[in-house]
């Protein structure tokens, strides 16, 4: 089980065009239920599925757009892979309440978008993820409600799941690292 903390978010930059990696399940999804993903081993946070219209996507209940190629997907466990790795046919760790179910990706949607670097600080450190600039990609707030990366403001609260740094090929080792 991952176990998610709250993170403030203080920082959001627009870093320019880059790779986002979409991930198709083979299966329907709650609006609540997501991915962890970051940029480095401090932690993630919890991108939910596109299981709701907004005003520029109809709704996508079987997507999750997972944020930047280079990002991590947590495993749980001590285990990441990068997103750049995933494979149809692989199973994910969906979360939901701190909960996790396995599904099966059956397509990965590799396209250029704009991107926002989303920074967070926890009482174990900072976290931070490069999400697609997008009103259809969400977050999960300390209520329990989803909110768009576009609306995201400095000081809001929302759902993390703090790690340490350390990995080699998606393991935790012990070593000495850092990652910013």
């Amino acid at each position: 089980m991952l176990q998610s903390m709250i993170a403030e978010v203080v920082a959001i930059e627009r870093v320019g065009l880059g790779t986002r990696v979409c991930l198709d399940m083979i299966d329907t999804l709650d609006p609540l239920e997501g991915i962890a993903v970051g940029n480095t081993g401090h932690g993630y946070l919890i991108v939910l599925s596109e299981n709701r219209a907004t005003e520029t996507y109809p709704a996508r209940p079987f997507r999750i757009n997972g944020g930047a190629i280079h990002q991590y997907i947590s495993f749980g466990e001590n285990k990441t892979t990068y997103l750049s790795e995933v494979k149809p046919g692989m199973e994910v760790p969906i979360l939901k309440d701190n909960q996790i179910r396995k599904v099966t990706v059956g397509r990965v949607k590799v396209e250029k978008r704009k991107f926002i670097r989303v920074v967070c600080q926890t009482e174990t450190g900072q976290i931070s993820a490069t999400l697609q600039e997008s009103d259809s990609v969400h977050v999960l707030t300390e209520q329990g409600k989803a909110k768009a990366v576009v609306d995201l403001e400095v000081g809001d609260q929302i759902m993390a799941i703090p790690d340490e740094p350390g990995r080699h090929l998606g393991e935790k080792i012990e070593e000495e690292i850092e990652e910013y």
